[in-house]
């Protein structure tokens, strides 16, 4: 059965036929901006974050003893207490290749396992293939409290005293 439309004849197999065309060319346009809005989404989440703080409660003042190393296992890094009672919150990966390196009580020094680096408390190479010293996180002290924003360590090319928060 056709149906005369102006001039043109349309069958009604035509007419369904271009509904399900355009129908599944909504579909895929829709899908398509679902998709793009996800990845902009994503990537602006990525961002913003990378832009915000993420501060880490890593003790009281009165828990640190100078000269005193304590891991905080929630940021993985080291709140290096000095011996004039300052504190630095140290990175626990390696400059070198990105081990992750341990403190050495009885060497009183990071080794890294991987390659033999060493680092002093405040973080300074001893012994290479490091070449910088371990990085550092912004770190301060609120009613006898340290915290650290661990959202982005800071690189250095040698320990510098503005590096050490003093009590």
């Amino acid at each position: 059965m056709k149906k005369e439309v102006g001039k043109e004849e349309v069958s009604r197999r035509r007419l369904v036929k271009n509904w399900v065309w355009g129908l599944l060319a909504v579909i895929a346009g829709s899908e398509f901006i679902w998709f793009s809005g996800s990845i902009l989404k994503s990537h602006r989440k990525k961002s913003s974050r990378n832009k915000g703080e993420k501060i880490i409660d890593a003790g009281l003042v009165a828990e640190f003893k100078p000269g005193e190393i304590k891991a905080v296992p929630q940021g993985q890094f080291y709140i290096s207490c000095q011996e004039d009672g300052s504190f630095i919150a140290l990175s626990r990966t390696c400059t070198h290749l990105g081990c992750s390196v341990p403190w050495n009580e009885e060497q009183n020094k990071f080794i890294c396992p991987c390659h033999g680096s060493t680092f002093d408390k405040k973080g300074v190479v001893l012994t290479a293939p490091a070449m910088r010293p371990l990085d550092y996180y912004p770190l301060r002290i609120e009613n006898g409290n340290i915290r650290v924003d661990i959202s982005t360590p800071i690189k250095r090319q040698k320990f510098e005293g503005s590096q050490v928060v003093r009590a």
